[in-house]
């Protein structure tokens, strides 16, 4: 039987095709992986610039690019004929030497821009300091080697980050703007899927390579899981690397702590290590995030991560003031009030549940019974806005033992007044960070930036977190800010501009219209009718994501709104309202469009 290993782009390409052709290769591809009498089988392809390229023929005008050795077949795309061809043809692939992942070269590409180097080349080259030696030690490619030593500015290096693998462009990126070695191994080895050392590299090695790069392909050994990663969503099964070595661990032996900017995949790796620890952990698991609405969609995305039920039920989604609230309850027998004229506080209601734990638990500082405990493992995601006494009451709910707290936060995203360091109230994290946003392209996060202030800020992490080294993922269209005169016009100017992106084909619910009062947000569900949109208050789209995303009323004295006079007080609070601000501008994946009437807002003064 084949070792078959599904790549990102197959399953997006058998998604476009419509439901008869998709059944057919489907069925195809589970006849080739069972060896049936009539399966497809691969077929060479001519002038290949990697003789271990072949195509497979799925469906009528429909092929899979494949990648093979041995018994090892990587599917790396599924395109049209024409297409599948080409690709085949201009593509080759190889094993880096040093961290042994999989490598795929636009071969053809490169050979196209080569003569356009060499005229452009000038006296001076830009890796003239730097010898042959310390850029193989890096990995680079010796037939790419050439190439590097005609680039002459910054910008030539820029140019070919489509055409090169990341674990090659990313080290060449930082000696091209003057960083050291030891900066560019940092950025290799950032490129590791795996925490355990990778030994000697066997080059010829598909199967390990494939095993050590996540991103690039999943394996399916039987009918079932081939059916599961063709129909599961792509944030199901794959990984990048830094989020595969964070979430599947197999062990931390102290909390955890992994600050990441807005789109860098925390929701995401706080899911994986939820269903990673509810496999492989030793008891029950929270997962805690902002609010309800967040725990719902959290819950749901579960559901589709985790095949089996038992292990599905390992896992439990609430929030804080939920979580003191089922304690108290617990205790007393009855819900405790939360409106009226007997109604605890939140703050209280907090208090007397860490209290009331702390008697049925033992002492929070020799927990030497985790089975007193109601959870085994804990992860937080959303971990700027939780307070101070809702840290004392997660931490008193998990035992002092491995894989306890895994935390994931950004205090630049923070929309509450919270600001408190983990290590204040008992929880000594070992600290890990993501630096590069995956759902923004760069126009899209240096406009959100700008925005929110790119200055360092206080809380999760003791003294201040900046947003330094944060990075894009490709470009986009700039976001776009448009005044209208009023607000009625400003109304008028929302539902063209949503009617249009329906009329491009962008799925109603890849869009978000979003406010920051519920005045507005009235108003924009009057205005845009029956067009099934999310509409909503700018800090209800926390922790969400969508294809385009409309915020309005982006005004002077709305966002935001008069500040308290005192200045310390005014500070916090117009840095809070560019978080809030800041988080709606980065749901946006490929188009942000923000309109005001009247006067804009001075956040947007960039």
């Amino acid at each position: 039987m084949p070792r078959l290993a599904i790549g990102p782009d197959f399953p997006r390409g058998l998604s476009a095709l419509a439901p008869p052709e998709r059944a057919i290769a489907v069925n195809a591809l589970r006849r080739f992986l069972l060896t049936e009498n009539g399966a497809p089988h691969p077929e060479r392809v001519r002038g290949a610039r990697d003789a271990r390229v072949a195509t497979l023929r799925l469906a009528q005008g429909q092929r899979g690019v494949l990648v093979r050795q041995r018994e090892v077949y990587w599917l790396r795309a599924l395109l049209p004929d024409p297409e599948a061809w080409s690709f085949a043809q201009s593509h080759r692939y190889g094993v880096n030497p040093v961290i042994g992942v999989l490598e795929e070269w636009d071969a053809a590409a490169l050979e196209r821009v080569e003569p356009a180097l060499r005229r452009s080349a000038g006296a001076s080259r830009l890796f003239d300091p730097i010898c042959d030696g310390d850029l193989l030690a890096l990995g680079l490619d010796p037939l790419v080697l050439p190439l590097v030593r005609l680039i002459t500015t910054e910008a030539d290096v820029a140019a070919l980050e489509p055409l090169l693998p990341p674990t090659q462009h990313l080290p060449l990126a930082v000696l091209g703007r003057g960083g050291s070695m030891s900066e560019a191994w940092r950025e290799l080895d950032g490129c590791r899927a795996l925490d355990d050392d990778t030994g000697r590299v066997d080059r010829d090695d598909l199967h390990a390579a494939l095993v050590r790069s996540p991103d690039r392909a999943v394996f399916a050994a039987d009918t079932d899981e081939l059916d599961r990663v063709l129909t599961a969503p792509d944030w199901c099964t794959f990984l990048h690397p830094p989020q595969h070595r964070l979430a599947k661990a197999a062990r931390y032996d102290h909390p955890v702590l992994v600050i990441g900017g807005a789109g860098t995949g925390k929701t995401l790796l706080a899911l994986h290590r939820a269903a990673h620890l509810a496999e492989h952990g030793g008891g029950p698991v929270l997962l805690v995030t902002f609010s309800q609405s967040l725990c719902e969609d959290l819950s749901a995305r579960l559901d589709q991560m985790i095949q089996d039920e038992m292990i599905r039920k390992r896992v439990e989604v609430d929030n804080a003031e939920r979580l003191a609230v089922r304690i108290v309850a617990d205790a007393e027998g009855r819900r405790p009030a939360l409106v009226g004229p007997k109604a605890r506080s939140l703050a209280q209601l907090t208090d007397e549940a860490l209290r009331l734990l702390s008697i049925a638990t033992g002492d929070l500082l020799d927990d030497v019974d985790p089975g007193r405990k109601p959870y085994r493992h804990m992860v937080v995601d959303e971990a700027q806005d939780v307070s101070p006494a809702q840290w004392r009451l997660l931490r008193a709910a998990v035992p002092h033992a491995p894989d306890d707290l895994f935390v994931v936060g950004d205090p630049h995203q923070r929309v509450t007044d919270t600001r408190v360091s983990l290590s204040s109230v008992g929880i000594p994290a070992v600290q890990h960070a993501l630096h590069v946003s995956y759902r923004l392209p760069e126009e899209i996060l240096a406009f959100g930036v700008r925005l929110r202030g790119g200055g360092p800020t206080d809380g999760l992490v003791k003294g201040l977190a900046a947003m330094f080294g944060l990075r894009g993922n490709g470009h986009a269209q700039r976001p776009r800010v448009l005044a209208y005169d009023t607000f009625e016009a400003e109304l008028a100017g929302l539902v063209t501009t949503v009617r249009s992106w329906l009329e491009e084909g962008v799925a109603a619910g890849q869009i978000a219209v979003a406010a920051r009062t519920m005045k507005l947000v009235r108003a924009a569900k009057r205005a845009l009718g029956g067009l099934n949109v999310a509409v909503a208050p700018f800090h209800h789209l926390k922790g969400l994501e969508f294809e385009r995303v409309a915020l309005i009323g982006v005004t002077e004295g709305v966002v935001p709104e008069t500040p308290p006079a005192d200045p310390a007080a005014r500070a916090r609070a117009l840095q809070r309202e560019r978080s809030v601000l800041y988080v709606a501008c980065t749901r946006a994946r490929s188009m942000l469009y923000i309109s005001h009437s009247g006067r804009g807002s001075p956040f947007l003064s960039l």
